[in-house]
């Protein structure tokens, strides 16, 4: 309101895996630092995809654990020791590696994904 813009934007407080939006209501749909809080990220996938209009973009950023090498099958015990302490800490469910979250956007028909590891900043 102070900056005259309250007619071009509204903030609503919702659930992710339930959005009260009709299908293919927004041409971006971004998703900031809320993925690591999502327990199930196919459903959040799924409705990021529900609500963004078809061609639309989607951008999530989120915290993610390392992608697996060839021939892991699992993180070392020491990163999920590390994991589980954080994810007590803030409440966390399970975390996914970005590759996972790429395969969830193939699944779905995305095109031109691209992702970015910002953890060397960490």
């Amino acid at each position: 309101k102070e900056q005259g813009v309250d007619n071009l934007c509204k903030f609503q407080v919702a659930d992710a895996l339930d959005q009260p939006f009709d299908d293919n209501t927004f041409d971006l749909v971004w998703s900031l630092e809320s993925g690591e809080h999502m327990p199930d990220k196919q459903q959040f996938v799924n409705e990021l995809f529900r609500v963004a209009t078809p061609g639309g973009r989607i951008i999530i950023v989120t915290w993610c654990h390392r992608d697996l090498e060839e021939g892991e099958t699992s993180l070392s015990k020491k990163e999920e020791k590390l994991l589980a302490k954080i994810n007590r800490a803030y409440y966390l469910p399970r975390w996914c590696s970005v590759n996972d979250y790429v395969e969830l956007l193939k699944q779905k028909g995305a095109t031109d994904i691209r992702s970015e590891d910002w953890s060397y900043i960490i």
